[in-house]
């Protein structure tokens, strides 16, 4: 299995990569590389560059000896936008989302929201679940780190998002809800993006999922059983991946 890290984009100059503080120490102090071995690195392009260890400290460098583009980024694109639960669960989360193959999620403050911090400790925990994208996506073997944003209210959310493209899906899940989702997926073949809503533990409000319909979010049911906010965003991710994208698929 190839050692993986990861990069950011002016870290590479010239055919040289500088690793930053973490990924050095991970380098040098807890695989104990040297100069000379390989790693796979990528800066989130999608493409993966082979790097030959040049010095192994504080601070990591190597030169580029290969390059290659890789094919493990779905060609669904989706957006989770997701309650923000208590505790460690939004980590969870984010793994499994970052594993299931998401684009991007937005953690959103819904009225039932348990959770209530100010704008600095929010940016702290956009920092660490970003960590967190970031060593799912080396573990899962992708090229890409998905975006984690700072948490905003879902009001504030939604009535940034404009008029519905084509080739878009809005899907909220909703345990009030009558419509399977199937019936959802069923009249989205075709589409290439999903932003698929989720509500914290408690759930949306009927006010919360009335706006996002009128935002043009299909309301729909993920089966008989309530799911657990931590299980019900990476089952979606699952079930669209399967039907829209690539999961599964050679």
């Amino acid at each position: 299995m190839s050692r993986r890290f990861t990069f950011a984009a002016g870290q590479l100059a010239d055919g040289r990569v500088t690793f930053d503080r973490d990924e050095s120490h991970h380098l040098a102090r807890v695989l104990r590389l040297r100069p000379g071995d390989t790693v796979v690195a990528s800066s989130g392009d999608g493409v993966d560059h082979t790097v030959r260890l040049d010095v192994v400290g504080d601070v990591a460098t190597g030169t580029v000896i290969a390059t290659r583009a890789r094919a493990s980024e779905s060609p669904l694109a989706v957006t989770l936008i997701q309650g923000v639960p208590k505790g460690d669960r939004m980590e969870a989360i984010v793994r499994a989302a970052t594993e299931l193959g998401v684009a991007h999620v937005v953690p959103v403050v819904t009225e039932r929201t348990v959770v209530r911090l100010d704008t600095a400790r929010w940016r702290e925990r956009a920092r660490r679940w970003h960590r967190v994208a970031k060593e799912a996506t080396k573990q899962c073997g992708r090229a890409v780190v998905p975006d984690v944003d700072v948490p905003e209210p879902l009001d504030a959310c939604l009535d940034a998002i404009g008029p519905l493209p084509a080739g878009e899906l809005r899907l909220c899940v909703w345990e009030g809800a009558t419509a399977p989702l199937d019936e959802a997926l069923d009249g989205a073949a075709g589409a290439t993006t999903v932003r698929a809503l989720v509500g914290p533990e408690g759930g949306l409000t009927p006010g919360e999922v009335e706006h996002a319909r009128r935002r043009g979010f299909v309301v729909a049911s993920l089966g008989p059983r309530i799911l657990r906010t931590e299980t019900a965003g990476p089952t979606v991710l699952a079930i669209l991946q399967f039907r829209l994208g690539d999961l599964a698929r050679r």
